[in-house]
């Protein structure tokens, strides 16, 4: 178990050969222009930007982000397989940055398993204690206990291509686990997975944390994964970070329009041409001819901010719009049958919103009335809009 801090990290990757070559042009000549989001300095392409945490004992901490947003190199920064460019990284109140990974107390689990092949799942487990001189009796019982815990005993004396994913990844699990590490990394460990297994193994996972009461930081580009594990939620954007906070935090209040449309399943829907005003002295956003009163936390916190009225973009989320006779019109495009709801890509305001609706309550007419290319009306209300500034696309409640 350990605390630890992260204080202005920073990871730069030294310009090669090539690149320095590839930036000189000849005179008259424009330079080749390439898409890179990340920051390219003299010093070098920095994969993440200032990155400031503070992680308490036992937490929980899930890093979130699209491909190359610096997530998967910041945990690789505090495992030590990656040297820290700028900052300080302290583990339980010790700086480590040039503390050998062995020697850091930390365990990794890959998203590739990184298993022996040649070995069993008994020695697989085994083999970071034997590296330490273990007493055997003590070896064969933390080997046995963690296999209890992730229930794979039956599988200890076979080789690791007799298993399958799943199994494989608790292999992988418990040969971190088995050496009680104070803090437990785990690099996208359910990507290989099939979603049945994933959401099994989301499971393992949180009761694994009941049992072993350690440090976990893991890193996952799927927010249903960030959402149901994390006590909190690193979000990151091109190295730098967008928001830290609970899953319930920064579902209900994204600080940015990056965070509020990374966020959530299916995405929010952004009204781009919508307006905030004020009308008798209260807050309300119009869009599409229509006027929604805000709610009154939204009223006192757009107040606090001395928020005045401007073009904005409206974010609500597709399960917060619900269907209504006297709202928005709309022409259904796509009707996806879920089960106990139905996904709706309704055409309205020129624009395609997408709604979830229940259908726990509804008659098989109803159901039926919301097929493809049939006529729906909808509407939703003030205390499930999100307001964000045009020009930053920052909320303008943070």
């Amino acid at each position: 178990m350990a605390s630890l801090s992260l204080k202005n990290v920073m990871k730069i990757y030294p310009h090669s050969e090539d690149t320095k070559k590839a930036k000189k042009v000849k005179k008259g000549e424009e330079p080749e222009k390439k898409k890179v989001n990340l920051q390219i300095t003299e010093k070098g392409v920095v994969a993440v930007q200032q990155f400031n945490l503070e992680i308490a004992d036992k937490e929980f901490i899930v890093m979130v982000g699209p491909s190359g947003c610096g997530k998967s190199t910041t945990l690789r920064m505090i495992a030590g397989l990656e040297d820290i460019s700028e900052g300080e990284l302290y583990i339980d109140g010790r700086l480590v940055n040039d503390v050998a990974p062995k020697d850091r107390d930390i365990a990794m689990v890959f998203q590739n398993y990184a298993l022996y092949p040649h070995m069993t799942v008994y020695d697989n487990i085994a083999f970071a204690l034997k590296l330490r001189h273990t007493p055997k009796d003590e070896i064969d019982r933390k080997v046995k206990e963690a296999a209890e815990i992730l229930d794979i005993t039956q599988y200890l004396p076979r080789k690791p291509k007799a298993l399958s994913g799943g199994q494989r990844q608790r292999v992988a699990i418990g040969r971190a686990i088995v050496r009680e590490p104070k803090v437990l990394l785990m690099d996208e460990p359910l990507s290989n997975l099939d979603a049945k297994l994933r959401n099994q193994m989301r499971a393992e996972i949180i009761k694994l944390r009941e049992r072993i009461q350690t440090t976990f930081i893991y890193v996952t580009h799927d927010q249903t994964e960030a959402m149901t594990l994390g006590d909190r939620i690193v979000i990151m954007k091109d190295g730098f970070i967008q928001q830290i906070g609970t899953p319930q935090e920064v579902f209900n209040h994204p600080y940015n329009l990056f965070v509020a449309g990374f966020i959530g399943t299916p995405q929010m829907n952004f009204f781009n041409d919508a307006k905030l005003v004020k009308e008798g002295g209260k807050y309300a956003v119009t869009v599409g001819g229509q006027t929604v009163v805000l709610s009154e936390d939204k009223q006192a916190a757009l107040a606090k901010n001395n928020v005045q009225p401007q073009d904005i973009v409206l974010g609500v989320r597709p399960e917060h719009i619900t269907l209504d006779k006297t709202g928005f019109t709309g022409k259904v495009d796509v009707s996806e049958m879920m089960g106990s709801s139905v996904h709706l890509h309704v055409t309205s305001m020129g624009r395609d919103v997408v709604m979830v609706v229940s259908t726990m309550n509804m008659t098989g007419a109803e159901v039926a009335a919301l097929a493809n290319g049939n006529t729906v009306n909808f509407t939703f209300p003030g205390h499930v809009c999100h307001v964000f500034n045009k020009e930053t696309g920052i909320n303008l409640e943070a």
